[in-house]
């Protein structure tokens, strides 16, 4: 045992591993999650994973049974009805709910539970629907039930009310709701004349939260159900709203997996929850847990398959069913998805949900602690963790953490640079705002104006613009699970201080002198190579001499491969039919080849059909991503090799990777200058032709492809050692952008193979450098 962990223990093992569980935690990944040895998973929040007995356990239940649909009355259908009841009376003990006192309806996830709820709810003029800020989209999108109503919104952030020695208070009065704006439609057509204060005081309102926030991990106090049931007038003291009839729903989807609420002591109205993030199977099943008499005021319009008594066809009638559960689940439910449960809460409550909350909350824990004490050579912290760590020290936090990280300088690092660096190290993580908007506003200092700008500036969810205006814009994300380790955690650790936290002066300098130790060189070379990629994304061919043209090397990039939904098909993820279909065959998909026609093209479509702006704004452009041609260095590759072979740890069995520079797929393949010298060219000459550069190539994922069969290797490599030396603003360059400059062309002549001046191979290359 290392010394790291022998720490741990120390500090967190009575809680770490499951000591009274049939099997510990090295045990369980041992024999349950044998495909997690070379990757770290720390998406748990996202979602957990399914255990290789818990699915051969639904295999074997699947091949022995016979389940037919439960809307009949034959054997196999009978034998489903009774694995359904079943099923629902394992969700409620589950959140320990009486079935007298609450209905256990399945839905598709835990979104279409919080649909349901905000659909079917009675909203009127005189009610409101508040929430805190630190809610889930699922929940934000109740609130357009609510105006289209007439109702009012708005958002509430909860508190903490200290008493007269500084310490929070230990029951519900230490709670306070601090409102902010109202939310009001207009145009919803409804007259607000006649809203008095005792129909305000007669109409239904809705209050919901999470019980754990899915973007900083806090759970919130439970409390709060009673609190608004029973203490609104004084928590909501001045308000309108203050004597309503409130009803309180809770977003369990997190929560659900560590620590589910006890509803026989905190009766909620209504419970979300999904059962993937319990564990990990089945997807697309989820429940609504509703109070009994709440259930009864939800006003439900469509009518479907299962939930009538009885309808006719050509006219108005229809009689709906008596049962809750009947009258809400449209059709057939995902009878073969409830079958699968019981398999599921097997393994939780072999392990109790006791042991699993104090599991992964000591990992969580650990973390934490590392992370605030993470610091730069120059003392500067690495990591800003997000949520309320001081002040709300009477809550728990569950096994989520939301960070971002800082240079020595102070400015950030983007998360999609942690992402993309995290993968390459094995490490499965999540960055963005978590579809939690307003908490990730709230950590993360973001006004209205912010928002609302970086909208404008064309940042969407799921994009790659991590900073703008030098502010974050999300954060990075781990999250643990029942079958999380400590091994997991010091991996990601260590992945963070190897990647992030700065060198102290001294080892710059031994960089440096290194630097100097190496054989110098001209600074000049020759040409050995001239490549023509004449489909994107596809194989390309050598040549030793080519034609240039006004959008570089002639016919280059001139074609690429779209599908028939319009996607643009690379590595990565017309003429007439015979050619479309020997490539529809030859990928296996539909799609059609196109041609390029560049005179006006200043953009590049990329593989998701996004439209981006080249770094080449003045030229005419192919299907290229960012500029007209790229070139790399012999030496620079060499370089790389030579750093790649010395970053392999001894007695690992990786072989070493001895790459070959058309893993980068270049055009243009120099020799004879110093390693890395082309960064510091502004132009260069070929032979008589004349280039510019445009600066070095942001590398991806795609130099990591075998370039002569399109798969991607198991190493990491190259791209993880590129990333230790060659990244800058998030960034990892290899190689440089060149444009032609066509100074001899006349306007509106076509280019043609016969005019067209040539490069050839061995041709000298002489560049100007870039003066600083």
């Amino acid at each position: 045992m290392d010394d790291d962990k022998e720490r741990f223990l120390k500090e967190f093992g009575e809680h770490y591993g499951y000591p009274n569980s049939p099997k510990n935690i090295d045990q369980i990944r041992s024999s349950e999650f044998k495909r997690l040895e070379q990757i770290v998973y720390l998406d748990h929040a996202g979602a957990t994973l399914y255990s290789e007995s818990q699915m051969e356990a639904i295999l074997k239940n699947f091949t022995t049974n016979v389940y037919g649909n439960p809307h009949s009355q034959s054997d196999t259908s009978s034998a489903t009805s009774d694995l359904v009841r079943s099923a629902r009376q394992q969700v409620l003990e589950y959140c320990n709910a009486s079935p007298k006192d609450y209905k256990c309806i399945f839905t598709s996830g835990a979104t279409a539970a919080l649909k349901l709820v905000g659909e079917a709810f009675p909203w009127s003029k005189e009610s409101c629907f508040m929430y805190t800020m630190e809610n889930h989209n699922s929940v934000l999108g109740i609130r357009e039930y609510a105006l289209a109503k007439g109702a009012d919104a708005l958002a509430v952030d909860v508190e903490e009310i200290e008493n007269r020695n500084g310490h929070p208070r230990s029951d519900q009065s230490s709670l306070k709701l601090s409102q902010r704006s109202t939310q009001r439609r207009s145009g919803t057509g409804i007259q607000e004349d006649n809203i008095t204060t005792s129909s305000l005081g007669s109409a239904y309102n809705l209050f919901a939260f999470p019980s754990e926030c899915n973007f900083s991990g806090m759970k919130f106090s439970l409390d709060l159900v009673k609190l608004m049931k029973e203490d609104s007038e004084r928590v909501l003291e001045g308000s309108p709203y203050s004597s309503g009839r409130w009803m309180v729903l809770i977003d369990a989807a997190k929560g659900c997996s560590t620590q589910p609420p006890d509803l026989a002591t905190f009766p909620a109205d209504f419970v979300a929850i999904s059962f993937y993030k319990i564990f990990g199977y089945p997807t697309g099943l989820g429940a609504l847990i509703a109070r009994t008499d709440a259930a009864k005021l939800l006003k439900k319009t469509y009518f479907s398959g299962g939930t009538v008594a009885a309808s006719i066809a050509d006219t108005d009638f229809v009689r709906r069913r008596e049962g809750i559960e009947e009258s809400f689940e449209d059709g057939t439910i995902s009878f073969l998805s409830l079958a699968s449960l019981h398999h599921g809460f097997r393994i939780i409550n072999n392990l109790t949900l006791n042991a699993i909350d104090r599991h992964t909350s000591c990992l969580a824990s650990y973390v934490r602690k590392m992370l605030l004490a993470l610091r730069h050579g120059n003392g500067a912290a690495v990591c800003t963790l997000y949520g309320d760590l001081t002040k709300m020290s009477s809550c728990e936090w569950g096994p989520t953490i939301s960070f971002n990280i800082k240079r020595p300088d102070g400015s950030w690092h983007g998360y999609r640079e942690v992402e993309k660096l995290a993968s390459l190290s094995g490490i499965q993580l999540r960055t963005g705002c978590f579809c939690n908007p307003g908490a990730c506003a709230k950590y993360l200092g973001l006004s209205h104006i912010d928002l609302l700008s970086n909208f404008e500036a064309g940042h969407v969810c799921w994009d790659d613009n991590d900073i703008l205006d030098g502010k974050p814009v999300g954060a990075v994300r781990i999250s643990f699970g029942y079958m999380s380790t400590f091994e997991d955690a010091k991996k990601f650790i260590s992945f963070l201080v190897n990647s992030f936290v700065s060198l102290p002066i001294s080892s710059v300098k031994d960089y440096l002198s290194s630097r100097e130790s190496m054989p110098s060189s001209s600074e000049d070379g020759h040409l050995t190579a001239i490549t023509v990629y004449p489909i994107k994304s596809c194989a390309g061919f050598s040549v030793d001499r080519w034609p240039l043209s006004s959008t570089g090397l002639q016919h280059d990039r001139e074609w690429l491969l779209r599908s028939a939904s319009g996607e643009i098909l690379t590595q990565k993820k017309c003429y007439d039919k015979e050619v479309d279909l020997w490539f529809t065959n030859a990928i296996g998909r539909p799609c059609t080849l196109l041609r390029c026609f560049p005179s006006e093209n200043r953009c590049f479509v990329d593989e998701n059909r996004n439209v981006g702006v080249c770094r080449d704004v003045d030229c005419k452009l192919n299907f290229v991503n960012e500029a007209q041609l790229l070139l790399v260095s012999e030496e620079s590759v060499s370089e790389l090799n030579r750093r790649i072979i010395s970053n392999l740890k001894k007695g690992s069995n990786e072989q070493p990777v001895n790459l070959d520079p058309m893993i980068f797929r270049p055009n243009l393949v120099i020799s004879g200058a110093e390693p890395f010298a082309e960064d510091n060219w502004r132009s260069l000459i070929i032979g008589k032709a004349y280039f510019t550069s445009l600066g070095g190539c942001n590398r991806c994922q795609m130099i990591n492809l075998d370039p002569h069969t399109g798969h991607v290797r198991i190493s990491k490599e190259p791209l993880a050692t590129l990333a230790s030396f060659r990244r800058l603003k998030g960034k990892i360059f290899f190689g440089i952008l060149l444009r032609y400059e066509n100074r001899d062309a006349v306007e509106g002549l076509k280019d043609n193979e016969d005019s067209a001046p040539l490069i050839q191979v061995g041709q000298r290359v002489y560049p100007e450098l870039r003066v600083e």
